[in-house]
């Protein structure tokens, strides 16, 4: 049987998407049954709530606050709900009562004086909270550059430098949000340090994190901070040694923070619940690959690394399958996580993304041998791959030939993270808009003889 190997494989990646559906996975949390809110397990009766305030912030929040306004309509208690959410600003639509606001533009992903403006509003409604009223925090993946408040001492351009300055020397997002944390007022448990007066708060996360360490996602707003202002100086040392790269303002502050009182806990009226991760999706797009014929071979949630390495080692493992002719075709490769992009010193320009590197360099480790009877897909869940309009990269031979024939070489593009430049008139780029969730990325392989 002749396979059309891209289709199938951007079949089996939105297999893995719609799997994490963001309304879905909160309308599986929350309920109005028999007079009583019940959420994560938990019931309170309508008749000792005033209030279900929702706050929170994240790529998946336009999803979620669907799913917790179409709760209280069809219950016909939309009065007692009302909120604000931060997201993108491409993920921004029309809300009933929770308000949406763009607290970034799309494709920056980094906090904005936007993101400010609407972070404050959140605490404010959250320092509101009363013995009647309760909340529910939507987090999400992107939550920690969309949910900015800086604590006093530091500026937005302060938490922008850092920001940057971690990112290009390929911080991981456990050590990103580590230094975050100790330079916000809502990070590091500090969004329900200030709903401390609310009757409940049940926080609902969608996991971008490896692992789903509760404390990293969106820099944990709800959980108690399991870090220190000394590791996030260690961090700084460790991947920012040079004298002002980072602001003098950031050492001061977190010198200060480093002598004082800690550990942060977080008030006992605090729940927080994974409703959604990579595992989920990874398992999804694995049955749709099954359904499909292909022996699946799953390399699990938890990767992380370099994403050039990433992505010639996944085009090793398609050779190897390709060439052994013991092996059971075809085959389909599956793996979640998130690697990092290592910044080449360049003055020259570029775009990209680390989904569209990892599949420009699966592209670059095929090169001589082609690509025939092999696709590889890499894809963020949220539809976003960096600052472009992408969600990730595909490698196959139809994208090779295209290259061929307009005399490409995709190794000096590769050299400077320039991938987007080099796939997009060779059609090796994914494009899926917003999808209003986000579990990190999920990366499809298929061989076939």
């Amino acid at each position: 049987m002749s396979r059309d190997l891209r289709a199938e494989a951007v079949e089996i990646w939105k297999a893995g998407v719609e799997a994490i559906d963001s309304e879905r996975l909160v309308r599986e949390s929350v309920s109005l049954q028999d007079g009583e809110l019940r959420v994560l397990g938990e019931a309170i009766p309508l008749d000792e709530i005033d209030r279900v305030v929702v706050v929170g912030g994240g790529k998946a929040g336009a999803g979620m606050v669907a799913g917790v306004e179409a709760v209280f309509d069809a219950a016909g208690e939309s009065d007692r709900l009302t909120g604000w959410v931060n997201v993108p600003a491409d993920c921004v639509r029309a809300t009933a009562r929770v308000r949406l606001h763009a607290a970034r533009p799309a494709g920056r992903n980094e906090p904005c004086a936007e993101g400010v403006e609407g972070t404050q509003r959140i605490l404010e409604l959250a320092g509101s909270l009363g013995p009647r009223d309760v909340a529910v925090v939507l987090i999400s993946g992107g939550g920690s550059a969309l949910l900015p408040a800086p604590v006093d001492g530091i500026s937005l351009a302060d938490k922008q430098a850092v920001t940057r300055t971690l990112a290009s020397a390929g911080a991981t997002i456990n050590e990103l949000n580590t230094v975050r944390k100790h330079l916000s007022a809502l990070k590091g448990g500090g969004l329900a340090r200030v709903a401390a007066g609310a009757r409940r708060v049940y926080a609902l996360a969608i996991s971008d994190v490896i692992g789903d360490p509760l404390d990293v996602i969106a820099s944990g707003p709800t959980v108690a901070d399991t870090t220190t202002a000394a590791d996030a100086l260690a961090v700084l040392d460790r991947l920012a040694p040079s004298v002002g790269a980072i602001p003098d303002s950031v050492h001061a502050v977190l010198r200060a923070a480093a002598a004082g009182a800690e550990p942060r806990g977080v008030p006992a009226n605090v729940v927080t619940h994974v409703v959604g991760s990579n595992a989920v999706a990874l398992a999804a797009a694995a049955k749709r690959a099954d359904e499909l014929g292909y022996e699946v071979r799953s390399l699990g949630s938890e990767n992380a690394g370099i994403a050039a390495e990433v992505g010639r080692d996944l085009a090793n493992d398609c050779r190897r399958i390709r060439d052994d002719e013991t092996t059971p075709q075809p085959v389909c490769l599956l793996s979640g996580g998130e690697p990092t992009v290592r910044l080449a010193e360049t003055d020259r320009p570029r775009k990209g993304g680390r989904n569209q590197e990892l599949a420009l360099a699966a592209l670059v480790e095929l090169w001589d041998d082609g690509l025939d009877h092999v696709v590889v897909l890499s894809g963020g869940t949220d539809g976003e791959d960096g600052p472009t309009d992408a969600a990730g990269g595909v490698a196959d031979a139809a994208v090779l030939a295209k290259a061929r024939e307009r005399n490409l070489d995709p190794t000096p593009h590769l050299a400077i993270n320039d991938s987007y430049t080099f796939l997009d008139p060779v059609g090796g780029l994914l494009k899926t808009g917003p999808t209003h969730t986000n579990v990190m990325d999920l990366r499809v392989a298929l061989v076939d003889r």
